[in-house]
């Protein structure tokens, strides 16, 4: 039988991130020009990821962190060959919550950087200037572990694909065939969560962007200004 396992929003929030950190890391790693785009990548990766945050509590069954958590049974379920459930597998899980964990975290340590010439993120004036340095050492750092995540990410979906198990297409299409008539389609994720979702991410952006600043002084007068 054929269940829906991925809402329409999750799938979007799937295929946008992907694309939005694909775009943040080339950007990042040419510089020059394209740092500005970096920065403007970083709102739309904090964006997506606040989406993700209140649509992993309220979007439908499969999307919802509760459904897919890896705790220690269902980790140890699984290397045992007894775990039966849709959507994320505990070891997949722990893909998820590593990779959206520390996708936040370099997001919001993005905020604060600076690259020692013209770019600033938007909440970077906001702590010590050694503060920021510090956190733009950490977030170059945190590349790698990005490209890390995302490497073991992709060669796990390959290698399902070799074991005859095809993880892309649900994600695109939103359902898959199912032996377990125990099984049902993917459930709740009402549009006031989705609006509600949209809301909150639109806020979270607006205080990343530096929303909650107070605004930059004025520009001095011309008659200020010495005619030298």
């Amino acid at each position: 039988m054929r269940i829906k396992v991925w809402d329409l929003p999750t799938r979007v929030f799937h295929w946008a991130l992907f694309v939005a950190v694909a775009a943040s890391i080339w950007t990042g790693w040419t510089g020059g020009n394209w740092i500005e785009w970096h920065g403007r990548l970083g709102l739309v990766i904090i964006w997506l990821l606040a989406f993700r945050l209140v649509w992993g509590f309220l979007g439908s069954t499969y999307a919802r962190f509760a459904q897919f958590a890896p705790t220690p049974g269902r980790i140890l379920a699984y290397l045992r060959g007894n775990w039966h459930g849709e959507g994320h597998n505990p070891l997949g899980a722990l893909s998820v919550f590593a990779l959206l964990g520390f996708l936040t975290w370099q997001a919001i340590s993005g905020l604060f950087s600076n690259d020692d010439i013209v770019f600033e993120g938007p909440l970077a004036d906001s702590v010590r200037s050694s503060t920021s340095t510090w956190l733009s050492g950490l977030h170059r750092q945190g590349l790698w572990i990005i490209i890390t995540l995302v490497a073991l990410h992709i060669t796990a979906i390959l290698i399902y694909a070799l074991r005859g198990k095809n993880l892309v297409r649900p994600m695109i299409l939103g359902w898959k065939a199912s032996d377990d008539p125990s099984v049902r389609s993917a459930r709740g994720g009402k549009v006031w969560a989705l609006l509600l979702a949209l809301a909150v991410a639109s806020v979270a952006v607006w205080v990343a962007d530096g929303g909650l600043l107070p605004p930059p002084p004025p520009p001095p007068p011309p008659s200020a200004i010495p005619a030298w």
